[in-house]
């Protein structure tokens, strides 16, 4: 396989960014997914991706991810500007995708999943010994709760079936992870083990793309949120530095919204500060 084409990256890139997207836009047809995309993501970084539903979020992860190739635009990798043209190309280059139906293989133990397609061997017989050593020291590194690494992922939870998925994404040594919706349909103890992993990536250095409707899983561990609508970019906001009613006002594109509403109602009850 040959690495995606690449040459170098524009002067306009950030230091330390690993990811950047300029001008990246996508038609279907009639239809205008995305449109004049600007994005970057760093090492060591969180960055959230939020939208309503329609926003573009899906065909931007499947661009990045090599699934759809942008009509328009560059991207920019490492420091340098490439063309992904499939999801292997991209695995090569340096980007994990974990995508919100896992495609874990429920009949076959975490060993085999994490090895699935790129199992180890000695000579012609699989080196089942040094997968599950190395199994088990990359869930130990991300603080995972697998009781075992030999018991099928069918009787795993949603936060370890989760765990799993992302262990398995961070075996190609990624530099960029994405994940879809990783905390969707999970109970509370669950959601709480996803997002530790989530800044155990973090803490790994890796730049991480969170993509998520819950907004309180987002201000937990996002350092900032890139807002879509509508297939553009409608605002970059640190989360430090920002209310939750601005993010969904950008997300809904009004200044006015529920939250918004009953944050300045309270404020007029409360009346002035003395």
């Amino acid at each position: 396989m040959t690495l995606p084409s690449a040459t170098p990256a524009p002067p306009d890139v950030g230091a330390g960014t690993v990811l950047a997207l300029q001008g990246i836009s996508k038609r279907f047809g009639a239809v205008q997914a995305l449109k004049n995309i600007e994005l970057d993501v760093r090492a060591g970084e969180v960055l959230a991706l939020v939208g309503d539903n329609g926003a573009g979020k899906s065909t931007l992860v499947k661009t990045i991810a090599g699934v759809y190739t942008a009509d328009d635009g560059t991207m920019v990798f490492d420091g340098r500007a490439v063309r992904v043209g499939s999801p292997a190309e991209a695995q090569q280059l340096g980007i994990a995708t974990v995508f919100q139906d896992l495609a874990l293989c429920d009949n076959l133990d975490v060993v085999a999943n994490l090895y699935l397609g790129r199992e180890l061997r000695k000579g012609r017989v699989l080196d089942e010994v040094e997968m599950e050593r190395q199994s088990w020291e990359l869930l130990r590194q991300l603080s995972a709760k697998i009781p075992s690494v030999r018991i099928p992922v069918a009787s795993l939870s949603g936060g370890q079936r989760q765990t799993v998925a992302i262990a398995r994404s961070l075996l190609g040594r990624p530099k960029v992870v994405m994940l879809d919706e990783p905390t969707a349909a999970l109970g509370v103890a669950q959601t709480a083990e996803v997002l530790n992993l989530v800044e155990r990536l973090r803490e790994r250095g890796l730049a991480v793309i969170l993509i998520s409707h819950n907004m309180a899983d987002v201000m937990a561990v996002a350092d900032r949120v890139a807002v879509l609508r509508l297939g553009r970019n409608n605002g970059v906001f640190v989360v430090s530095e920002t209310r939750t009613q601005d993010i969904i006002a950008a997300i809904t594109g009004a200044t006015d919204n529920a939250v918004s509403e009953r944050a300045a109602r309270r404020s007029r009850e409360e009346g002035p500060a003395s």
